[in-house]
């Protein structure tokens, strides 16, 4: 008899969560630059190839407005294409067919076509890339209507998340946190399973500081909470979805504890920090204790190798942030 569930990382939970999907429907198919016979440049498709065949795991040219504006004409006629950006920093070029075409399929058409697709990106720093590879750049889809952002943080998430994106009738941009693709394992059920899309998950209860985050970021602020034990009560809430945004799960834990912290580490101006902050003033401002502190990347290029981890918000510069907002 086979196991109920297996221990597996990120990016094996990911590859599993696409061959449960493709199982269960025949319309779903990959597509991207070296998905096919290599597996992807992290492996997240592996023997999907060999096991589904060319016809439904397809190589593509190296064109990324080529494989999304290619996705979004399957979709319209009623496949699910899951195509796969190499990073989330090459994805610019195909910028226009997803905010142009993709997002707004529903709405142009007035309801008669939908874009039932799903856009894969490993995204964000910490692996010690090249130029163009770590970027964290979720914040310029999130502003585009009719487009889902999803990020999960974790093997189960992975795996149920992305069974809800490709089932959404709607885009999504499904973003993998590549930092911590194989940092951990977790149990993950081998049936098929749905984590639903717009909901965040409270990490850790806290009654003294809510701490808001994702992805990559949702480990050091877990540790930075831990290390602040016994000095500061934190509350960890993991977005899990930026688009939409759960301001419900984000209000109830700030009216419990009055103040608040955001954690990422994309650059600070126009991030979503800013978003949140300002959700938190016109729905809660009454339950304020002191200002919205965002701990974030910087305003400038990802660094290469020597900055790297001074780019990226650790525990000692999370627990800094949050002593600050509590001594205010």
């Amino acid at each position: 008899m086979a196991a109920e569930s297996e221990n597996l990382t990120l990016v094996q939970a990911v590859r599993d969560g696409l061959q449960s999907e493709m199982e269960r429907d025949d319309d779903v198919i990959v597509m991207g630059e070296d998905v096919g016979k290599n597996g992807g440049v992290f492996r997240a498709t592996e023997g999907l190839y060999d096991e589904f065949g060319e016809n439904r795991v397809i190589d593509t040219p190296l064109a990324e407005s080529g494989i999304v504006g290619t996705a979004v004409g399957m979709a319209a006629y009623g496949m699910r294409p899951v195509p796969e950006m190499q990073f989330l920093g090459f994805i610019y070029p195909a910028f226009d067919q997803i905010v142009s075409h993709a997002a707004r399929l529903r709405t142009r058409s007035r309801g008669r076509y939908t874009c039932p697709m799903v856009i894969r990106a490993p995204y964000g720093g910490g692996i010690r890339a090249p130029e163009h590879h770590s970027e964290s750049s979720e914040a310029m889809f999130v502003h585009q209507p009719g487009l889902k952002v999803v990020i999960p943080s974790t093997p189960y998430d992975t795996k149920g998340l992305l069974a809800s994106a490709i089932r959404s009738p709607d885009p999504v941009l499904f973003l993998e946190p590549k930092l911590i693709y194989r940092a951990f394992r977790e149990e993950v059920p081998n049936e098929s399973y749905e984590v639903p899309i717009g909901e965040a998950a409270v990490r850790r209860e806290g009654s003294d500081i809510s701490v808001f985050t994702w992805g990559a970021m949702s480990r050091p602020t877990l540790e930075a909470a831990e290390n602040l034990a016994g000095e500061i009560d934190v509350e960890v809430v993991d977005l899990r979805t930026l688009s939409p945004l759960d301001e419900e799960t984000i209000l109830e834990s700030f009216k419990k504890t009055g103040r608040a912290a955001v954690v990422h580490e994309a650059p600070k101006t126009g991030g979503l920090g800013a978003e949140i902050a300002a959700t938190i003033q016109e729905e809660a401002l009454l339950y304020q204790e002191a200002p919205v502190e965002r701990i974030t990347g910087f305003d400038t290029p990802f660094p290469l190798y020597a900055l790297e981890d001074y780019y990226l918000p650790e525990p000692a510069r999370i627990e800094d942030g949050i002593r600050d907002t509590m001594e205010f």
